[in-house]
This record gives C-alpha cells, sequence and structure tokens, in this order.
C-alpha cells in the first residue's frame, strides 16, 4: 500500500455518535486523543470543509477531511459507528466508517493524495468488507494491518 497518510492505532476507534454533528466531533477527539491536536480546532476545521459538501464517500464511508496550520504530515483517523449515521452521501447511503483526514494547511498535492489513498482502500471490495464487518478497535487495526501486510507482499 502506497502509504500517503500516517494512521496510528490510538487513532482507530469506535463511536456511538447517532447524528453528522456527532460523528465530526467524535473524530475531532479522536485527533486529539491520538495526535495531540485540539479537538476544537479540528471540529471546526472539519464542519467548514462539510459546508462546502458533504464528505459522505458512498458505500457506507465518510471521509472527513480539512487542512491545519500545526500539522506537518497528513494523518488519519478511523471510527467504526455502532449504528449508521444519515450523511447526505451521494449514494443515499448512511454512514458506518467515518475516516478522517488532517493536512497541513499548505499540502495541497499532498492532501489530495492522501484522499486518493484513502478512497482506493475503501473501494477495495475485501477491505472495505472487513472493515464494515469489524464490531471493535482491535478488529479494525487487525483488518487495516492483514491488508497492509497483503499490499506488501
Amino acid at each position: 500500500m502506497n502509504v500517503h497518510f500516517r494512521l496510528i492505532p490510538e487513532a482507530i476507534a469506535t463511536s456511538d455518535a447517532s447524528s453528522k454533528a456527532g460523528v465530526l466531533a467524535d473524530l475531532a477527539g479522536c485527533f486529539e486523543h491520538a495526535y495531540g491536536f485540539a479537538a476544537a480546532d479540528v471540529l471546526e476545521a472539519l464542519e467548514e470543509r462539510e459546508k462546502l459538501g458533504s464528505t459522505g464517500f458512498g458505500r457506507g464511508v465518510a471521509i472527513p477531511h480539512a487542512r491545519l496550520a500545526h500539522v506537518n504530515r497528513p494523518v488519519a483517523a478511523l471510527l467504526k459507528l455502532s449504528a449508521p449515521v444519515e450523511f447526505h452521501s451521494a449514494d443515499g447511503m448512511p454512514v458506518e466508517l467515518a475516516f478522517g483526514l488532517i493536512s497541513p494547511e499548505t499540502a495541497g498535492a499532498a492532501h489530495l493524495h492522501a484522499l486518493a489513498a484513502i478512497s482506493r482502500m475503501m473501494r477495495e471490495e475485501t477491505i472495505h468488507r472487513m472493515l464494515m464487518e469489524a464490531t471493535d478497535a482491535e478488529t479494525l487495526r487487525a483488518s487495516l494491518a492483514n491488508a497492509n501486510d497483503r499490499d506488501v507482499a
């Protein structure tokens, strides 16, 4: 897997959020916990980006993303939702996976490459199915590790 972003185990979690706003808030908290970013800054940036149009990718996946000044490389967080949440995705499907991305404010191409990498991963049927079937953070981590190992081999 040609990795264009960093995703550490501490940035992979489950969420009981029941609304789009709750998903974004939980993602912001995840970025704070895992990478030390101020959750309020992340949430504000994600909400601003969402105002431009839904980041609902389709197939039950959303890819909320934003850029922040104090970030030095693209980093990601992954939430598996306990119940589907309406996200106004293009295909009309509610979201069960939220793959967040925060990039440096000046990262034009790097941000786009990271988004493309996440998009490709979510279109890969085996990875998509494993993540959708995961019921806890450990299973999510294992599924991503297995996908990464398979791509490296």
